[in-house]
């Protein structure tokens, strides 16, 4: 176990970095690593269902990414939409900032938008004149190491097919390779988490234990809360797609779990116990991150940290629109 920011680090050639996705969504390779056995196996991710047995159950996170980068009409400002607040105000990420003070007003996505405030973060408060048209004027909020724009295909493809409920700055991506045939063999439910930037913010403190991450918002419906505990009570598995459903899981208290709305700030890095999740789905994560840190919890940090070597010797795909790793 370690809290040095140091040890969750790791070497990736950057022609691995996948910034395109696969031509087909389910087409992506899928590691699995076995916990017990700490064995390591390459498989696709159409044997996912093969894992599962009558009597575990599927959860996912059923967040809705909004297209929430925008730019001013003169192109030279660009705004990343965080958190509605209602119709008129949201919490935003500017660059540059310095042409975005307290009082400046930007035309953009249809209408007119003032800063109100500026946080302590940087991110500011500002407010619409009317309600942004985001549909018509904003971008997919891609990742920066894509290093492209964002265009039409990613309007679909840095989707979930099963994205209902709008909110998500990021994709939780490791849903992004199931397509509706698999979904349509495996016993599901869902969650919400609406992801932010937090969950990608660079751990800055070299003990990662002085981390702090920022707050989501979450919903976890009555249906999925009793099917989980009928699946436990059956001696069933709760297997998790991707870190986001994982933190909702885990933030619950012991216990029975209750349908619940609030948020979470979880933290989870070794020497953190699961208590919810049994398997976990996940892609391959950045260097330092709370996200490699979340895996290593689960699976241990030296194991996973040879997982990711063996990854790049088979020149997996990393990172958003890379390959997955199922943890088991």
């Amino acid at each position: 176990m370690s809290t040095r920011l140091a040890d969750y680090s790791y070497e990736l050639p950057p022609d691995l970095i996948a910034n395109r996705p696969t031509e087909n969504r389910e087409e992506s390779k899928m590691m699995v690593l076995d916990r017990t056995a700490a064995t390591i196996t390459h498989r696709h991710f159409t044997e996912f269902p093969s894992f599962l047995s009558p009597a575990d159950l599927v959860i996912l996170n059923d967040s809705r990414v909004v297209p929430a980068r925008l730019h001013d009409v003169s192109g030279k400002i660009e705004i990343l939409l965080l958190e509605k607040r209602d119709a008129l105000h949201w919490t935003a990420m500017v660059r540059p900032g310095k042409k975005m003070r307290v009082g400046t007003i930007v035309d953009a996505a249809g209408t007119q938008a003032t800063v109100l405030e500026i946080h302590q973060d940087g991110t500011r408060m500002l407010k619409f004149a009317s309600p942004p048209d985001l549909e018509k004027y904003g971008e997919m909020p891609i990742p920066p190491y894509f290093n492209r724009p964002a265009d039409a295909q990613d309007r679909e493809r840095y989707q979930t097919v099963y994205a209902r409920d709008p909110g998500s700055v990021a994709a939780p991506t490791a849903g992004l390779h199931f397509i509706d045939q698999i979904l349509a063999t495996i016993p599901h439910s869902f969650l919400t988490l609406h992801v932010g930037t937090g969950t990608f913010q660079p751990v800055k403190s070299e003990d990662i234990s002085e981390h702090r991450m920022h707050y989501e918002h979450f919903t976890l419906p009555v249906e999925t809360a009793s099917r989980i505990y009928a699946t436990k009570q059956q001696g069933g598995k709760i297997f998790a797609i991707g870190t986001t459903t994982a933190r909702v899981l885990e933030s619950q208290e012991s216990g029975e779990l209750s349908a619940i709305s609030g948020s979470t700030g979880i933290f989870i890095h070794p020497p953190y116990q699961f208590q919810r999740v049994d398997a976990l789905l996940t892609n391959f994560h950045l260097p330092r991150s709370t996200l490699l840190m979340l895996v290593s919890a689960f699976a241990g940090r030296e194991f996973i940290l040879k997982a990711y070597a063996e990854a790049v010797r088979q020149k997996y795909r990393f990172f958003s629109y890379g390959d997955c790793m199922l943890i088991v």
